[in-house]
């Protein structure tokens, strides 16, 4: 509970930084929703899923602080969130390797229109770096689409599915709005699509069974018996 209130606390006090255009409250503010969902994630059952969604949750506080910062680190955030998405990735791989061609063709779909939307409005210097975080984003959506069809947890699942889609569609506006055309609302559509993405993967992690290493892997007696409490 006290988790929840910090993270709504920190909800609010961004939400109204942006609204009165306090910019020190925005960048005091911005990381906090994050920070609280890694302690909620503490609460998941241990192993590499848990993990690397912590990492990416990390690296996305991380890319939130630079993107707040006073001067320009644009470039900084976005590497800092594509390492985020690549541990996205990381995390959906475990699970699930087919390769999914429905999935594979929407993620490229969608990455492949949102770099081509962006590079109408000249990326110039950004061209590269913003089509590896397009093909990263691609990929990270990719896998989570895939793991929809692999016989997992449903609810975990269709929350990695839904939280990647979110912020697939946080990252399209803000290319939108920076490099094409600003449009009003634009931080509050980011912010609260980005918010709750980030929840839903971090959720998918909450109903996950703990993942097995490869050395604690049951012996054959044990499979045909199963595990004893």
């Amino acid at each position: 509970m006290g988790t929840l209130i910090f993270g709504l606390a920190g909800v609010l006090a961004f939400l109204t930084g942006r609204t009165l255009e306090l910019d020190g409250l925005c960048f005091w503010s911005k990381p906090l929703p994050i920070l609280a969902l890694l302690f909620w994630l503490r609460g998941a059952p241990v192993g590499p899923y848990r993990h690397w969604i912590a990492v990416g949750l990390s690296l996305s506080m991380l890319g939130d602080i630079l993107l707040e910062w006073p001067t320009d680190l644009f470039v900084f955030g976005l590497g800092a969130f594509l390492l985020a998405h690549l541990a996205y990735l990381r995390a959906y791989l475990l699970a699930s390797r087919q390769l999914a061609p429905l999935p594979l063709l929407a993620a490229a779909a969608a990455g492949g229109a949102i770099f081509a939307l962006l590079a109408t409005g000249g990326l110039g210097n950004l061209l590269l770096p913003v089509a590896c975080y397009a093909l990263a984003i691609s990929a990270m959506l990719w896998r989570a689409l895939a793991r929809l069809g692999a016989g997992l947890d449903r609810q975990s699942a269709l929350l990695a599915a839904g939280g990647a889609t979110l912020f697939v569609i946080s990252d399209s506006l803000i290319g939108i709005n920076r490099f094409v055309s600003p449009f009003a609302s634009a931080s509050y559509l980011i912010i609260l699509s980005y918010w709750l993405g980030q929840w839903g993967i971090a959720a998918s992690a909450m109903t996950r069974e703990p993942t097995l290493h490869r050395s604690e892997k049951p012996s054959a007696a044990e499979s045909e018996i199963g595990y004893r409490n």
